[in-house]
C-alpha cells in the first residue's frame, strides 16, 4: 500500500498567526493595532500618515467595517479625517500586530515572508528515512 507522502512546503504562517492574535486581542477587549511596511506597492493605505515608510492602523472592530483577514490579503473600510476609505494590505506587508494598550501581541521578520523557493532546484532533497524495526522481547 502506497501511502501519500507529505508535501515539503508548507504556506506561510503568517496570516494564520495574525488571524490568532487578532483574536487573542479582541477577545481580551483590547485594541488590536497593525503595523505595515507602507514601502510595499501593493499596500492600498492612507499615505498621509505613513512616517519612516511605516504606518500603524487601528483595526478595532469599532473603529473599521467588513475586516477580511484573508491568506494574502487584510482588507477593511475605514474613515481617515472623516474620509471613507478602502485599506488593502498584503500579508506580507504586515510587521507587527500588538495590542495598542500593553503592546503584546507579534512581530514579524521583514525578510522571512515564508515564501516557498521559486524553482524545485532551491529545494534541499529529503532525508532517506531507515525503517523502524521492531524487535520481540520475551
Amino acid at each position: 500500500m502506497d501511502s501519500e507522502k507529505p508535501p515539503i512546503l508548507m504556506t506561510s504562517s503568517r496570516p494564520y498567526l495574525i488571524r490568532a492574535i487578532y483574536d487573542w486581542i479582541v477577545d481580551n477587549s483590547f485594541t488590536p493595532y497593525l503595523l505595515v511596511n507602507a514601502e510595499n506597492d501593493n499596500a492600498i493605505i492612507p499615505r498621509e500618515y505613513v512616517e519612516d515608510g511605516k504606518i500603524v492602523l487601528n483595526i478595532n472592530p469599532t473603529a473599521i467595517s467588513n475586516l477580511q483577514l484573508g491568506n494574502d490579503y487584510i482588507m477593511f473600510n475605514a474613515r481617515f479625517s472623516g474620509k471613507a476609505m478602502e485599506v488593502s494590505i498584503p500579508v506580507i506587508a504586515v510587521l507587527a500586530i500588538y495590542a495598542q494598550e500593553n503592546g503584546q501581541g507579534m512581530m514579524f521578520d521583514e525578510n522571512n515572508n515564508n515564501l516557498p523557493p521559486t524553482s524545485p532546484e532551491d529545494t534541499p532533497p529529503p532525508e532517506k528515512s531507515k525503517k523502524p524495526q521492531l524487535k520481540v522481547v520475551k
